[in-house]
């Protein structure tokens, strides 16, 4: 396994939403689904898989650093309606676009891509820079000075990036597709994503400073590439 170079993170934008996502260059540029995903975890442990890290070897570092535009105070106040269903990602506001992360943080986890097939592989162990409890950077605002080389999410790459979990608003609006009812915008909580068992809250086992990049293939897990039964639901449990 690969273990040259320094980490990659992402992030929506430069604003308050805290997110940050280690990734890699991955060599298909598919977006595999679920069941694919979880399939070909399985498949790795069925044979000697050689992996390589996925924050390594990014060629896109100069490409993605643009974002929406800021948004200014009444557009801020006007996120009424369905905007995601009206609106191309180009055309959102700076804020608009902020609130399409939903807060799961599965992006922030770890990965591993097999070097034979360009499988890719979540883990359990999350980026350094992440509050796992509030699945929140730790330091937002500084974080171009711990990781320098971080970029950000913008409505181009997000529809060819296929490392974003299925579940990612990001990723379904990219693909002409609704939230889900436990995402904020539905909801009109933040705190739906953990209680439909969406977010890595109580589910990170340890950090990518805690947990060497020899031992990520002992840490490779399914779930977040799958969504809990409540959470797949129309409505929420109950309603």
């Amino acid at each position: 396994m690969a273990s040259s170079g320094k980490p990659v993170f992402f992030y929506p934008s430069t604003d308050d939403k805290p997110m940050a996502v280690a990734i890699s260059a991955w060599r298909n540029f598919g977006a595999p689904g679920p069941e694919a995903l979880a399939r070909s975890a399985g498949k790795a442990h069925r044979r000697k898989a050689t992996f390589r890290h996925t924050s390594r070897h990014n060629p896109w570092r100069i490409h993605m650093t643009q974002r929406p535009p800021q948004a200014s105070e009444q557009q801020a106040s006007e996120q009424n309606g369905f905007f995601w269903k009206t609106k191309s990602l180009d055309e959102m506001s700076g804020a608009e676009w902020e609130s399409l992360c939903d807060g799961c943080a599965r992006c922030c986890l770890e990965k591993l891509e097999d070097e034979d097939t360009g499988d890719i592989y979540f883990t359990h162990v999350s980026c350094r820079l992440l509050d796992a409890g509030l699945c929140a950077c730790k330091d937002y605002q500084k974080r171009s000075e711990q990781v320098p080389d971080c970029v950000r999410l913008t409505p181009d790459n997000v529809r060819t990036l296929n490392w974003l979990p299925p579940s990612c608003g990001y990723r379904l609006v990219a693909e002409g597709r609704d939230l889900y009812w436990w995402h904020p915008l539905i909801s009109g909580d933040p705190n739906t994503v953990h209680e439909a068992g969406v977010s890595v809250r109580g589910r990170v086992r340890g950090t990518e400073d805690e947990i060497p990049d020899s031992e990520l293939e002992d840490h490779i897990v399914q779930w977040p590439v799958r969504l809990p039964k409540r959470a797949r639901l129309r409505k929420p449990p109950g309603s």
